[in-house]
């Protein structure tokens, strides 16, 4: 209930919820940030619904090896099972609903609940409950009571998702091209592995703002500018604001951020491997990065420049090349629980891994430099959408409007080129406004927008 007395639906219907975003002026109502009715409507329709990141497949190498994580507030375990599957199952004890697992990573035979003992097996089914032929009296059917299942769990390039939602489409479909690309970045160097310790922390944002930010590259050269003056990374070597690159597919996957001109990656693409690490070293590279072929592979002819942000509707960022990963949890409509994982290539030297780790960890994360701009950043925002006054002021994504044009590239990629914009924001809140306004996924199939053509 929104109020205590009426439906959530009651409180929004479909059209005020599209009303909220307008991509045609790029004018976002800020109650989208605030609003307790609406973030219940997200829980439902965006989480529940939609496919969610839950694990690397290096994560979970042995039977029985689990890791915890949410599909929205819904706590999970994904668990590798005696058959060698991946299972994500409700992290909750269908007798009185309390947490079977309470640990955040680690290897279990079963998992037997620390109220009553029941206890269940890697597949969820409920093996074993204390009493059951005395104080039950023979009479409880365990076949009825196993954990909840996600009704999918499906993965790409050893990445698994899950949805809630027996009618989603495949997630090679949900993924789309754009989506796929951005999963091909973080293995664009070769088979990769998530490093243990999965850094955590919590900041007072809406996880919408932390999400739109991972494509604004307006931000950096003013928020980070202390960061760029203590030497910690310079901002003309990663913003490129005039050679910006977005890349918008279904569902709201979206990429945003720096990329190589067609000629840049012409003049790479007739190098060998080794060529192309001593040109990255060169001061001829305009990017600290250069892929190795086989990136365009797994990024198309196209997606192999981006230099950017990829967003996994809807809350994976892809950070640093791909070797960071950022979950953006939702812990309700004012606070964001931020995961980052750090992920390396398998074969990577030890000295270069501790590097790349050690880079990772002090540019993002909790004792990232930049992430602490950031923070107070998505905090005021915040707030600010939730004064009365403030509220009504709304949030003005203009920058690029009507000026750029959708350009078709080899084996159908589609991108936007040219200056810094806010095309990705525009088009992960207008996939927002659809997604809550849709009651199911017939609803949503029915009545989204395709990725943009022609100017936009």
């Amino acid at each position: 209930m929104a109020d205590g007395t009426q439906p959530i639906e009651a409180a929004w219907a479909a059209d005020a919820i599209r009303a909220l975003f307008d991509p045609k002026t790029g004018w976002l109502d800020r109650r989208v940030h605030s609003d307790a009715a609406l973030y219940q409507l997200e829980l439902e329709r965006i989480f529940a619904r939609g496919w969610n990141f839950m694990c690397h497949e290096s994560q979970l190498p042995n039977v029985g090896d689990y890791f915890i994580n949410y599909i929205g507030e819904d706590q999970v375990i994904c668990v590798r099972g005696e058959d060698g599957a991946i299972n994500v199952l409700l992290n909750t004890c269908r007798h009185r609903g309390n947490a079977l697992c309470r640990a955040e990573q680690g290897r279990a035979k079963s998992f037997v609940c620390s109220y009553h003992g029941w206890n269940y097996g890697l597949d969820g089914r409920l093996i074993g409950v204390p009493g059951q032929s005395t104080y039950y009296r023979g009479d409880l059917d365990r076949s009825r009571l196993g954990l909840v299942k996600a009704a999918k769990v499906e993965s790409y390039l050893g990445f698994y998702f899950a949805t809630m939602a027996g009618d989603a489409p495949s997630l090679h479909d949900y993924l789309g091209d754009v989506g796929r690309t951005g999963l091909g970045m973080v293995c664009a160097n070769g088979d990769v592995e998530v490093v243990d310790g999965i850094q955590k922390n919590v900041i007072d944002c809406n996880w919408k703002i932390a999400v739109d930010n991972l494509f604004d590259w307006y931000h950096v050269a003013y928020s980070h500018a202390s960061a760029g003056a203590a030497g910690i990374f310079d901002p003309a070597a990663i913003l490129h604001p005039k050679d910006q690159m977005v890349m918008l597919g279904d569902y709201g996957q979206a990429i945003g951020g720096p990329g190589l001109r067609k000629a840049e990656q012409a003049k790479i693409d007739r190098m060998s491997d080794a060529a192309r690490a001593a040109y990255a070293r060169s001061s001829e590279s305009l990017f600290p990065r250069v892929r190795p072929a086989m990136a365009r592979e797994l990024m198309g002819p196209e997606g192999v420049r981006s230099m950017g942000h990829p967003n996994i509707f809807p809350n994976l960022w892809i950070t640093l090349g791909g070797s960071q990963m950022c979950l953006r949890l939702p812990r309700g409509p004012s606070a964001t629980e931020l995961w980052w994982f750090t992920v390396v290539p398998k074969d990577m030297p030890a000295p270069l891994r501790q590097t790349v780790i050690r880079a990772a960890t002090h540019l993002f994360g909790p004792a990232g430099l930049l992430e602490q701009d950031d923070g107070e950043n998505w905090s005021q925002s915040t707030r600010a959408a939730s004064g009365f006054s403030s509220r009504k002021v709304g949030a003005a994504l203009l920058m690029g409007l009507g000026h750029d044009e959708v350009s078709v590239g080899e084996n159908g990629q589609r991108s936007i080129e040219g200056l810094v914009g806010e095309h990705a924001q525009r088009w992960f809140y207008r996939s927002w406004t659809e997604w809550v306004a849709a009651r199911d996924w017939a609803e949503l199939e029915a009545t989204r927008s395709p990725p943009p053509t022609g100017a936009v």
